[in-house]
């Protein structure tokens, strides 16, 4: 089963989102694609409502966001992500990370 990775780069600590220009979405969107390489597809993004959205098509969403992480981390990003999935077909996403996270994870 395929299922949609979506990095959601917001600030949940602080309530705000994190800005940024369209370039520098492109840059990681390019990073992700290099690290990544054909075990994902990196579908492209959105942006509004305060938050950008990064969507990855993947088989294993969870292996996916570890290797995504090196590029999150190197980006100085991770901390302000919240990463989930949802079977491409479905509607209810799960919450890969923050570790430890309740919060209802949904694309506005």
């Amino acid at each position: 089963m395929r299922s949609h990775l979506l990095d959601d780069v917001c600030c949940p600590r602080r309530g705000r989102a994190i800005t940024g220009d369209y370039d520098a979405t492109v840059a990681l969107e390019n990073e992700l694609i290099a690290e990544l390489g054909d075990s994902a597809d990196v579908d492209g993004h959105d942006a509004g409502s305060g938050e950008v959205n990064i969507f990855i098509i993947t088989a294993d969403p969870v292996r996916t966001f570890r290797q995504s992480r090196v590029v999150l981390e190197r980006n100085r990003r991770l901390g302000a992500v919240t990463a989930a999935y949802r079977p491409v077909d479905g509607d209810d996403y799960t919450v890969v990370w923050l570790d430890g996270s309740t919060k209802e994870f949904r694309v506005t």
